[in-house]
């Protein structure tokens, strides 16, 4: 059984569409084991804990600054044992000892496609632009998510 840890800054709704795939065994072997927000009021972190899924608030102006934050995230995913981490529309940068610390089990479902299409509905400005195709990295996470939750 896979844990899957989620990082989250809002809504929730891409968390809850995993949430809702596990729970009617579109994803298998798998669970939420550990869900994180920069955001205090984030409805996904209220959502998260009312469906008992471990669910915690790290306030960023608590540290000096985004690698201490960073540290700080990467302890708790830690001790949560988690195999794969989701940035479920995260608004923050991740530092680069984050990404190394979960190196090749980072999935990130994000509203925008930085840097030219920020923000919510990236993919609708996208199209209007005249964009024809875009281009998601897929190649390292592949094999984890066919083999193990498919």
């Amino acid at each position: 059984m896979k844990k899957i840890g989620v990082l989250l800054s809002g809504r929730g709704s891409n968390f809850k569409a995993i949430y809702n795939a596990i729970r009617t065994g579109k994803i298998r072997n798998a669970f939420i084991s550990q869900v994180i927000s920069n955001n205090s009021e984030a409805p996904g972190l209220l959502f998260a804990r009312q469906e008992g899924i471990n669910a915690l608030y790290v306030n960023p102006a608590d540290f000096h600054d985004r690698q201490a934050y960073d540290e700080s995230i990467v302890n708790i995913l830690k001790q949560s044992e988690v195999d794969v981490v989701c940035l479920a529309g995260y608004m923050r940068i991740l530092s680069s000892d984050f990404v190394e610390a979960f190196k090749d089990r980072i999935l990130n479902i994000h509203p925008s496609l930085l840097p030219s299409f920020p923000g919510l509905n990236a993919q609708k400005q996208a199209l209007e632009y005249g964009k024809e195709s875009m281009k998601f990295i897929l190649k390292r996470l592949s094999s984890f998510w066919k083999t193990d939750l498919w």
